[in-house]
């Protein structure tokens, strides 16, 4: 089963051909596309759009971006949308969630407790609910896996994982797995193509992290940053494949097989 575990559909990026986007998504193989939330702000959107294609799924989470901008009320109404949510089989996780230590904005003392207090946070929400995350780990591995020892029984996707090999290994033995996309298909990756390589496949997801994250196939003729979108997770499972010298069909196989253990509600609907 080829699904995209990571996509901000509602992008604006997609405004003008989102329709189109979604079709070649399906034309290639895509069975399940995964959206995100980023805030409060796009909760209604990100669930709108999950419930207008065939195997469209959603997370509603507080992103790290959307800190510096967050409002004190902004977990009691994450946490209402949730309870709203709970019988919607296709809202699948808390997410995207996290902490970014990469942008210079984020960063500073101030910011770095907001961010780890809504981490917390959230990681608390999703024991309470008994959901899984989707978390965004950047520059922040060691941070992150932090408050994971607090919440044993949350699990989820690290999604764009970049860590070392022992952090890695901490994530597998806490529950989660790791998000492969766009990164994994350039050759100077060198140290996440040895990841995706060496971990056991039972611990890996594919993702595009569209309209971000593009692989290497893409170019923009204006010299800027192409879009990414769902359709490229196609190629993206027949990379991995070709990194680790088997069959495509087999990595659609074990990888939706992971999404099955970790995204359960992604499959109770007919």
């Amino acid at each position: 089963m080829l699904i995209d575990t990571h996509c901000h559909l509602d992008a604006r990026e997609f405004d003008a051909d989102r329709d189109a986007v979604i079709g070649r998504a399906r034309n290639t193989g895509v069975q399940g596309i995964v959206i995100p939330a980023v805030g409060p702000y796009n909760f209604p959107a990100v669930r709108r759009l999950a419930h207008q294609f065939t195997g469209g799924a959603y997370a509603l989470g507080i992103h790290p971006v959307a800190i510096p901008n967050t409002r004190p009320g902004d977990l009691e109404t994450l946490e209402q949308a949730i309870r709203a949510s709970l019988d919607d089989p296709r809202f699948v996780a808390v997410g995207e969630i996290g902490l970014d230590l990469f942008i210079p904005e984020l960063k500073t003392p101030a910011m770095q407790e907001k961010q780890e207090h809504f981490y917390d946070a959230q990681l608390r929400l999703a024991m309470k609910y008994g959901l899984p995350v989707i978390l965004h780990v950047r520059r922040s591995q060691d941070r992150i896996l932090k408050y994971l020892r607090k919440y044993p029984a949350v699990q989820g996707i690290a999604h764009a994982f970049n860590g070392s090999f022992h952090q890695a290994r901490v994530f597998l033995d806490l529950g989660f797995v790791l998000g492969a996309g766009g990164a994994m298909t350039f050759a100077r990756a060198r140290q996440i193509r040895r990841l995706v390589t060496e971990l056991p496949l039972e611990h890996w997801v594919l993702e595009t992290d569209a309209p971000d994250i593009p692989p290497a196939w893409l170019t923009d003729p204006h010299g800027g940053s192409p879009r990414n979108e769902p359709a490229e997770v196609a190629r993206i499972a027949e990379t991995l494949a070709g990194l680790r010298q088997m069959d495509v069909d087999d990595v659609l196989r074990i990888t939706g097989e992971n999404v099955r253990r970790v995204l359960p509600r992604m499959f109770l609907r007919a």
